[in-house]
């Protein structure tokens, strides 16, 4: 495998710091019987562009997981197709430990609803590893196309004036669309839909005017917001994000169908089927090990997200009840992908 495209990136002098001596006493006592894995560099298929918000937590993790597993790690981009063309790759990869994706509640969910000739199954084919995060999302908004300064505001202005405006979204079936897709179903709401190939084509679009909104990651929409370019209307979440307290939720805005809304998502790590369950196990491990590292989960954690630690079979349910759940949002919102 060579680590010379320029597609990847490369942690340079990782395997020089040593392999099981680097691990905890915990984590030893873990390593499965093959002994002598990982021997070779542990690549993760990004299915999304670099700067989107799934990368930006990839990266977070990266350096410390290559520390604890003796080898490097390296980020490789397949990105398109909601992710798709990702999780097909990995869906066929020879399960040996080596070659991981990174999934999302729609790419390992929703997806599952949207595509109907997917060339693989988001729960038979993958080995869930672990999760990652939690994602809150926010409505944003640019304040020269859509005065509204609350949920309540934005949603009688875009009744008025039904199809007039338009949000973004990072791809057809993207976490972003679907957290749109659930909110226009619950409200009522008549709006054009423009994917994007990622989140910093997303993001420019809203900032240009191109269009009026978008329910992006919070760590995505951080700094624009700091700077004045844009107006947050509501987390997407049950409960108010502490990066950005003083935005409330949306379930909390007294819409008429907006009680309860709670559009969340998840980053996790899978495995093609048939991966070694102690190789599992390990890969597990460490990623515990790194979320729980203070540095890596103040980083994550002061983005607007929450650190998600569960085991292989705690993960497994959350990607079956996650599945269910999006399949009554695309059907509600009778939204259909080819």
């Amino acid at each position: 495998m060579s680590l010379s495209s320029t597609a990847r990136r490369t942690l340079c002098g990782a395997a020089a710091l040593g392999s099981l001596a680097l691990l905890s006493p915990a984590l030893r006592a873990q390593a499965p019987a093959k002994a002598d894995w990982p021997t070779q560099p542990v690549t993760l298929i990004m299915g999304f562009p670099a700067g989107s918000g799934i990368d930006v937590v990839g990266r977070a993790i990266q350096e410390p997981l290559a520390k604890l597993l003796g080898q490097p790690v390296v980020i490789d981009y397949k990105s398109g197709a909601a992710g798709n063309i990702a999780s097909e790759y990995v869906a066929r990869a020879k399960p040996d430990g080596y070659t991981l994706v990174f999934g999302t509640a729609a790419t390992h969910g929703s997806n599952a609803a949207l595509y109907k000739k997917l060339s693989f199954d988001v729960e038979a084919d993958f080995v869930p590893v672990a999760p990652i995060i939690d994602v809150s999302n926010v409505l944003m908004v640019n304040p020269d196309v859509v005065p509204a300064k609350n949920i309540r505001e934005f949603v009688d202005l875009v009744k008025a004036n039904p199809g007039k405006y338009a949000f973004a979204s990072t791809g057809h079936g993207a976490g972003t669309h679907m957290a749109f897709a659930e909110f226009n179903a619950r409200t009522g709401l008549d709006m054009l839909h423009v994917p994007y190939k990622g989140g910093p084509e997303a993001i420019t679009s809203v900032l240009r005017g191109e269009t009026c909104c978008i329910m992006n990651q919070v760590q995505t929409a951080l700094a624009h917001y700091k700077a004045g370019k844009v107006r947050l209307l509501g987390v997407t979440t049950a409960q108010r994000v502490p990066a950005v307290s003083e935005v409330p939720t949306i379930a909390d805005s007294g819409v008429p169908g907006t009680k309860g809304f709670d559009s969340s998502i998840w980053f996790g790590v899978f495995a093609p089927k048939g991966t070694d369950a102690r190789v599992v196990g390990r890969l597990n491990s460490a990623l515990r090990t790194v979320l729980e590292t203070p540095e890596v989960k103040a980083r994550l954690e002061s983005a607007g997200n929450a650190v998600r630690v569960e085991s292989p079979e705690q993960f497994k349910a959350t990607v079956h009840a996650n599945r269910l759940k999006w399949a009554e949002v695309v059907k509600a919102a009778n939204i259909s992908i080819e």
